[in-house]
C-alpha cells in the first residue's frame, strides 16, 4: 500500500516551485520595467512609462549594425552546426565510423573547455596563420561551441528511433540517398530542430568569444551591450535585452507551430 505524501512535504514542494519561478522571472520583469522608464538612468521601479528607449535603439546605427552582424553570424552558425552535427550524429549512431566512441566524446568536448580559453587560443591561431579576424572567424568559432548541442539532441532522438524503418525502406528498393532523405532525416527532425534552436540562441548571445574575435566594424550585439554598460549605461540596454527576449519567445512560438513544444522539448 502506497503511503500518503505528508502535508508538510507538499507545502514545501509548492513553495520551492513558487520560489524558483520568482527567481527566474524577477530579473526579466526588472529588465522589461527598466526598458519602459522615462529616466536617463537605470532604475527600478521606473519613474514613468515611455517607449523612448525603444525608439532610440531602433534608430541607433551602433545597435542596428551590431544586431545585423550577430544575425548574420547566428544564421550561418545555425546552418553549419546543423549540417555538421546531423552528419556526425548519424555516423556515430550507426557506429560505422572508426572510433565512433571517441568521436562522440570529441564532439562534446567544447562543453568542457572554458570559452575564454578557447577564445584566446582561437585568436592566437587565427592571427598567426590567417591574419585579421573577420565574420568567417566568428562563424567558425561559434560553430565549434554550438556543435555539441546539435550532436547531443540529434543523438537523443536517434537513440529512440525505429531501426527497422530503414530496413523496410531498403527492402522496398530505396537507395542510400532516398533512405537518408525520406527515413533517417525525418526521424532526426525534432532533435535537429532543438539543436538548431540552441545553436542560434547561443551564437546570437555569445559575448566572450565575440569579445576576443572583434575588430573595428565587427562588433556583435552582446559586445555592444557590454560596452554600453561599461562606459555609459542607460535604459537602452534594457530595451535591447527586452527585444532579444521577445525574439526568443517568437522563435519558440514558431517551433511550436511547426513541430509542437511537447515533441520539441522531449529531446
Amino acid at each position: 500500500m502506497v503511503r500518503a505524501i505528508p502535508r508538510w512535504l507538499k507545502i514545501s514542494a509548492v513553495g520551492f516551485v513558487i520560489l524558483t519561478g520568482i527567481l527566474l522571472l524577477a530579473p526579466l520583469i526588472v529588465v522589461v520595467g527598466v526598458s519602459l522608464s522615462q529616466s536617463q538612468f537605470i532604475a527600478f521601479p521606473p519613474a514613468g512609462l515611455s517607449l523612448r528607449w525603444y525608439r532610440e535603439v531602433l534608430s541607433s546605427d551602433a545597435y542596428l549594425s551590431s544586431a545585423w552582424i550577430s544575425l548574420q553570424v547566428a544564421v550561418l552558425v545555425t546552418l553549419s552546426a546543423s549540417l555538421i552535427g546531423a552528419m556526425a550524429a548519424i555516423g556515430i549512431h550507426r557506429r560505422k565510423l572508426p572510433g565512433s566512441g571517441f568521436l562522440s566524446i570529441f564532439f562534446l568536448s567544447p562543453l568542457v573547455l572554458p570559452t575564454i580559453i578557447y577564445a584566446i587560443g582561437m585568436l592566437m591561431v587565427w592571427s598567426a596563420l590567417v591574419g585579421p579576424v573577420s565574420v568567417l572567424t566568428l562563424w567558425i568559432g561559434h560553430t565549434v561551441i554550438t556543435l555539441p548541442y546539435v550532436v547531443r539532441t540529434t543523438l537523443a532522438v536517434l537513440s529512440e528511433s525505429d531501426p527497422f524503418l530503414e530496413e523496410a525502406a531498403q527492402t522496398m528498393g530505396a537507395n542510400r540517398v532516398q533512405r537518408l532523405l525520406l527515413v533517417v532525416l525525418p526521424q532526426c527532425l525534432p532533435g535537429l530542430a532543438a539543436g538548431a534552436f540552441f545553436a542560434f540562441n547561443i551564437s546570437f548571445d555569445e559575448a566572450v568569444l565575440s569579445l576576443f574575435l572583434r575588430r573595428p566594424g565587427l562588433t556583435t550585439l552582446p559586445v555592444q551591450i557590454y560596452g554600453q554598460l561599461e562606459f555609459s549605461p542607460d535604459p537602452s540596454v534594457a530595451a535591447v535585452s527586452t527585444i532579444m527576449i521577445g525574439l526568443t519567445v517568437c522563435l519558440i512560438f514558431v517551433i511550436d507551430r511547426i513541430l509542437g513544444l511537447q515533441r520539441f522539448s522531449s529531446t
